[in-house]
């Protein structure tokens, strides 16, 4: 696949995805304070139940593509192996890597969570709010990957 389709398709997941992190953390959470506790408890199933339908597909192709990315780009990574501070490229691919990987064990935990019936209030906040926080740090690796260079 090529370089530029990989790309696209990864930035359309990242948005998606991005989005709706920042829609339940940001723009829900103070929505939330407004509404009666039976209402925001509906609209959260209801957005709950919707996002385990859709954020499966989005991450399968914000990983797959995300992958096909890292393929193209296995020396840069190969090199921050073996050198870490040699190249800001291949250092914050890396980071980013890493940070995405723990996004994806947060995506587990919570279909984990869910299932068993234990994903709700203060657990909930915190797990949005952790992939909130991996996620802006991502957004902002992606872009120095390409402006940083030492």
């Amino acid at each position: 696949m090529s370089y530029g389709l990989l790309l696209t398709l990864h930035l359309l997941a990242a948005i998606a995805f991005a989005g709706t992190v920042f829609f339940e953390v940001v723009l829900l959470a103070g929505a939330r304070r407004h509404l009666p506790a039976a209402v925001a408890r509906a609209t959260e199933q209801a957005l709950g139940d919707r996002a385990v339908a859709v954020m499966p597909w989005v991450l399968m192709v914000l990983y797959g593509a995300g992958l096909g990315l890292a393929w193209q780009h296995r020396a840069a990574l190969a090199a921050a192996y073996a050198a870490p501070l040699a190249s800001s490229f291949g250092l914050l691919l890396a980071l980013k890597i890493g940070l995405a990987l723990s996004v994806f064990g947060h995506f587990l935990a919570a279909m984990w969570w869910r299932r068993r019936g234990v994903l709700g209030g203060r657990r909930s906040h915190r797990l949005h709010l952790s992939v909130f926080c991996h996620v802006l740090a991502i957004v902002l690796l992606a872009k120095a990957m390409f402006y940083l260079h030492w």
